[in-house]
């Protein structure tokens, strides 16, 4: 299983809106990045990510699981852009912010630290591992 980090901002689409769509999921639509389409691309079915609130809260809110591998986007006819589906799994009991996440010398690596603008991202076993525990999981 791999670990990733799916950004949005709550005005967009929000870890309620993701709660609602429940086991039937939602697409990450829209992304427009290469290296963020390229990471979709490498997920699987079962792959766990953090779903984070950009913008006002700069927080890791809740847990998804990834349900539907790379497809093309329903949002844009160009074929260069594809998303995967996505469930909300369970809210992170304590929200975890950026700036927790930026203070923990453990977590120095972190593509959130270090690229806090991509909005999909891979995070690795052991930072999955910091961020849930921080949040109370």
């Amino acid at each position: 299983m791999s670990y990733w980090l799916f950004k949005s901002e709550p005005v967009t689409w929000s870890w309620d809106q993701q709660v609602a769509k429940g086991g039937v999921g939602e697409e990450w639509d829209g992304v427009r990045n290469y290296q963020a389409r390229n990471f979709m691309r490498q997920m699987k079915v079962g792959d766990r990510g953090f779903f984070y609130h950009s913008q006002t809260e700069k927080a890791v809110v809740g847990l998804v699981e990834v349900i539907a591998e790379a497809h093309p986007d329903s949002t844009t006819d160009d074929d260069r852009w594809e998303c995967v589906d996505i469930k909300a799994i369970k809210p992170v009991p304590q929200p975890v912010t950026l700036d927790q996440i930026k203070a923990d010398e453990r977590l120095a690596g972190m593509v959130l630290v270090k690229n806090s603008r991509l909005s999909v991202q891979p995070v690795t076993a052991t930072e999955w591992e910091i961020v849930c525990a921080l949040g109370g999981l």
